[in-house]
């Protein structure tokens, strides 16, 4: 019997070490994602403090559509954007969360560029 390496633990392992360099402080808060099979989640974190500033998925309301594309993770990333500069956050750290850096995770930072945050 082989025996598969879970595909989660390795990104894990990744996200530690994506981690060990990055952290998010008030002037400059990280912001991090999550992806699912079916739905994407951003979150930007103040890593000093240990508080979420502002967050948005593709399960909120007003939230149309699939929640697991590359037009649903650009939505994402415009409004958690938005929600970011009414907050009065401009510029965070972007953390892929241990994820390759293409497709829908790529669109999230797209969208949240296009959004008017700085990365």
């Amino acid at each position: 019997m082989i025996n598969k390496p879970v595909s989660n633990v390795a990104r894990l392992r990744r996200h530690k070490r994506v981690r060990k360099n990055l952290s998010g402080t008030a002037a400059c808060p990280r912001l991090c994602v999550f992806r699912s099979a079916k739905h994407i989640y951003a979150q930007i974190i103040d890593d000093v403090a240990g508080k979420t500033l502002v967050a948005a998925s593709s399960l909120e309301g007003g939230f149309e559509g699939n929640g697991g594309n590359k037009e649903a993770a650009n939505k994402v990333g415009k409004m958690v954007a938005e929600k970011a500069i009414a907050a009065g956050i401009k510029k965070v750290v972007f953390d892929r969360g241990g994820y390759i850096y293409h497709g829908r995770v790529a669109s999230l930072a797209d969208g949240a560029r296009e959004g008017g945050l700085e990365f």
